[in-house]
């Protein structure tokens, strides 16, 4: 089949590295995916060969042959379209490969078993990926929190000035966050990285008085736990692995929309990287569009809605629901995939950002001080309490705003704010690095 025949976004020739990483897209490719399945076969035969189940010629011959570059990718879809299921075809290729020993293949296991050992495997490959991707973008982030751990920025709540802060305060905030997501892959991984080995309806009838030693061997030998229950309709795993991702692509998400916002030709206060052939439109020549972070920002909201799936593939029926298990065959490797494309295209932005400090400062001074009212609030409040100083320095930024003067000249007409504060003290208090509070000891703390 030609690449061409692509109609996923995530596979197209033409866009793919925008939504995904090369390194992730061979994680789940067809071909992984057939050695993830000859690997849990190969593994499985070992293991009954070990517990004197089958002949070690024959576990040593299924190794050999567990090579998935050996198998007609092509012959092996027409195989599954024409039988209807979705691994017998995979059986009997490697039974073919494995000539006289091909009658061991798949002794004693059943179709969701050796899947869903192959897909552990492939999600502990990916897993190592969305580390290094987490580990990257949080080192970038804590680079540039390090650098700018004293750049005075307006601080916006509701989208308006709130009071000055940092921009080290800003990414530091994420740096922390990104390194619980670190915490919750490694709690994640007891719990996801189980082998599978439980036959037809989980009683493992089929390998008699030696299936519990089988299972242990196998997953000895595939470097996995080995799961104390079955667990083919019980899918918490792998329901919390693409929340995980999808929250991980949240921060990622959150991060890329704060530098769209802070982009604006009205604010300007950052802007993603930018190269010589960087194109903003088709059209206007001036535009510098933040196309990077808004592509993550897209990624995070489609990786949003993966968890719901997730949760719906977990209500399976009796012992076996195809309906169910198969939703997560689109559902896992597309938020893997996604995630890291969130994280490689976050990365990028934190590591190349451009950031105007001048900008910055024009914005806190563009407010004529109001940024530092409650600076001013909080000092009177000492003299006369809060909730009368609260009334009174907002009567006097109505008063500023209504006449266009600047704060520090309203406070001091006010003649009863005059008689607590003087000018000189109203001027300090209305400079942005005095009231920054813990903002730059914060930074310091997590980077």
């Amino acid at each position: 089949m030609s690449e061409d025949s692509s109609a996923h976004i995530i596979d197209s020739r033409l866009f793919r590295d925008l939504y995904g990483t090369p390194a992730m897209r061979a994680v789940f490719s067809d071909r992984a995916t057939l050695q993830a399945w000859f690997d849990a076969e190969a593994a499985l035969a070992a293991a009954e060969a070990e517990c004197g189940l089958i002949p070690q010629s024959a576990a040593n011959a299924i190794a050999r042959a567990a090579n998935a570059a050996d198998v007609d990718i092509d012959a092996l879809r027409d195989g599954i379209a024409r039988s209807g299921h979705p691994f017998v075809p995979a059986i009997k290729a490697l039974e073919r490969l494995a000539g006289e020993a091909g009658a061991f293949v798949h002794f004693g296991a059943t179709t969701q078993d050796v899947m869903d050992t192959g897909a552990v495997l492939q999600m502990r490959a990916a897993l190592a990926l969305i580390e290094e991707g987490v580990e990257a973008f949080t080192a970038a982030l804590a680079a540039q929190a390090r650098a700018h751990r004293t750049t005075v920025m307006a601080g916006r709540t509701h989208g308006q000035h709130a009071v000055p802060i940092t921009l080290g305060l800003k990414l530091a905030v994420l740096v922390a966050e990104m390194r619980r997501h670190v915490a919750r892959i490694d709690e994640l991984k007891p719990r996801l990285l189980v082998g599978q080995l439980a036959g037809a309806a989980g009683t493992l009838a089929t390998l008699g008085d030696k299936g519990p030693a089988v299972r242990a061997a196998m997953c000895r030998r595939l470097n996995l736990s080995e799961p104390p229950i079955v667990w083919h309709t019980a899918r918490d795993a792998i329901a919390e692995t693409v929340g995980l991702l999808a929250m991980i692509g949240a921060t990622c998400g959150k991060f890329a929309n704060e530098v769209v916002n802070l982009q604006r030709s009205e604010i300007a206060e950052v802007a993603e990287p930018s190269g010589k052939e960087s194109v903003g439109s088709s059209t206007m020549p001036q535009k510098q569009n933040p196309m990077i972070a808004q592509n993550v920002v897209a990624l995070a909201r489609l990786m949003a809605g993966l968890p719901a799936s997730a949760i719906t593939a977990m209500m399976h029926e009796h012992e076996r629901d195809m309906a169910a298990w198969q939703m997560e065959w689109l559902v896992v490797p597309e938020a893997f995939t996604l995630a890291s494309g969130a994280l490689s295209h976050a990365r990028a932005i934190a590591s190349g950002l451009r950031v105007d400090a001048e900008r910055m400062r024009a914005n806190l001074a563009a407010s004529g001080g109001l940024i530092n009212a409650e600076a001013v609030m909080m000092a009177l409040a000492e003299k006369m309490g809060r909730h009368a100083a609260h009334d009174r320095i907002g009567a006097t930024v109505r008063t500023a705003v209504a006449e266009g003067r600047p704060l520090a000249e309203a406070l001091s007409a006010d003649p009863v704010i005059a008689g607590h504060l003087d000018r000189a003290e109203v001027e300090t208090l209305l400079e942005p690095e005095a009231w920054l509070g813990e903002a730059v000891a914060a930074v310091d703390r997590i980077v």
